[in-house]
C-alpha cells in the first residue's frame, strides 16, 4: 500500500479548506431546523464558524488508516459530533457560572443573545445530538461494534477524565499561578484534560471508523495526546500575543483570572520554548502513525504556529 505521506495533497490551506466544507455540510444535515428558540441557539453557535479541527482530524485519521475514499456522508456525521460536543463545551465555558465571556468567534456569545437559560439547554441539547449521532452512523449491523466503541471514546474525553475534570481543576487552579511544587504538573494535566483528551479522541474516532487494528490505534492515541497539548500550548500563548479582533474572542482573560497557563508559568519566551518541545514530540509521533513526514505533520505545525 502507499503510503499517505506519499500521496500528493493541496496546499494545506486549501486542504483545510475542503476538509471544512465536509464537515459544514454534514453539520447542516443533522442540526434541527431553525425556527424554535433552543434549535436558533443551537446552530447560532454551531455555525458561527471556527476552525473545525476535531471533526477534521477525525476524517483525517480515517483517510491515514485506510478508510473509504470519497468518505461516506455517515462517517462524515459521526465526525461532525465532535463539532457539536466541542460546541457544547464553548456554550458551557462562556456562561457567567464559568469564565463568563461576551465574545465567540468574533461574535456575542450564545447566552447574551439567547439568555442564560437557552443557553445552557442548547449546550445541553448539542452534547446529546453528538452521543446520537455516534450511535446511529455508520449505520448497520456491522457498524454496531465501531459505534459502541465511538460512543464510550467520547465519553470518557469529555467526563471526569477528561474535559469536565479539566475544567473543574482549572477553576480550582485560579490565583494559584507559580504557587507550590508540582505546578508544571498540575498545568500539564489541567491541559491533557480540559483539550487533550477530545483531541485525542478525535483522532482515535477516525481511526475506529476506519477498522484499524490495536497496534495502529495505540500510535494515533499518542499523537492526539501530543497534539492537544501542543494546541493549548499555542492557545495560551495566542491568548497573551494576539488581538481579541484576530482571536475572534476575548484576549487576555487567562491573565485577567489568574489562571494557570504556560506563560503565566514560564513566561513568554518558556512557552514557546515548551510549544516547540511539544511539536517535535507531535512531529515524532505523526511520522509513527503515517510512516515518514505528512498530512498530520502538517496539522501539527498548523496547530502550533496559528494565529487564532
Amino acid at each position: 500500500m502507499t503510503p499517505p505521506a506519499a500521496v500528493r495533497r493541496p496546499p494545506l490551506e486549501e486542504w483545510l479548506a475542503g476538509r471544512r466544507g465536509e464537515t459544514e455540510a454534514a453539520l447542516l444535515r443533522v442540526l434541527p431546523a431553525a425556527g424554535e428558540p433552543l434549535s436558533d441557539a443551537m446552530r447560532y453557535s454551531v455555525l458561527a464558524g471556527g476552525k473545525r479541527l476535531r471533526p477534521i482530524l477525525a476524517l483525517t485519521l480515517y483517510d491515514v488508516c485506510g478508510g473509504a475514499s470519497p468518505v461516506p456522508s455517515e462517517v462524515a456525521e459521526a465526525a461532525a459530533a465532535l463539532e457539536l460536543v466541542h460546541t457544547y463545551s464553548l456554550i458551557h465555558d462562556d456562561l457567567p457560572c464559568m469564565d463568563d465571556d461576551t465574545l465567540r468567534r468574533g461574535r456575542p456569545t450564545c447566552h447574551v443573545v439567547h439568555g442564560e437559560a437557552m443557553a445552557l439547554l442548547a449546550g445541553d441539547a448539542l452534547q446529546t445530538l453528538g452521543f446520537e449521532l455516534l450511535a446511529t452512523r455508520p449505520s448497520g449491523k456491522e457498524a454496531a461494534p465501531r459505534r459502541a466503541e465511538a460512543v464510550a471514546l467520547l465519553a470518557r474525553a469529555i467526563g471526569v477524565s477528561g474535559m469536565a475534570g479539566g475544567q473543574a481543576l482549572d477553576l480550582a487552579a485560579q490565583g494559584a499561578v507559580g504557587r507550590g511544587a508540582g505546578a508544571a504538573e498540575r498545568l500539564r494535566e489541567i491541559h491533557e484534560k480540559k483539550t487533550g483528551r477530545l483531541l485525542q479522541a478525535s483522532a482515535e474516532l477516525g481511526a475506529v471508523l476506519a477498522g484499524a487494528p490495536p497496534v495502529r490505534r495505540s500510535d494515533v492515541a499518542r499523537y492526539g495526546v501530543l497534539l492537544g497539548l501542543l494546541f493549548q500550548i499555542a492557545d495560551d500563548l495566542l491568548d497573551v500575543t494576539a488581538s481579541a479582533d484576530a482571536l475572534g474572542k476575548t484576549a487576555g482573560k487567562d491573565a485577567a483570572q489568574e489562571k494557570l497557563t504556560y506563560p503565566a508559568l514560564f513566561g513568554l519566551e518558556g512557552a514557546r520554548a515548551e510549544r516547540d518541545r511539544a511539536l517535535a514530540a507531535a512531529l515524532e509521533a505523526a511520522e509513527a502513525v503515517e510512516g515518514g513526514p505528512g498530512i498530520l505533520s502538517e496539522l501539527a505545525r498548523y496547530a502550533a504556529h496559528r494565529d487564532r
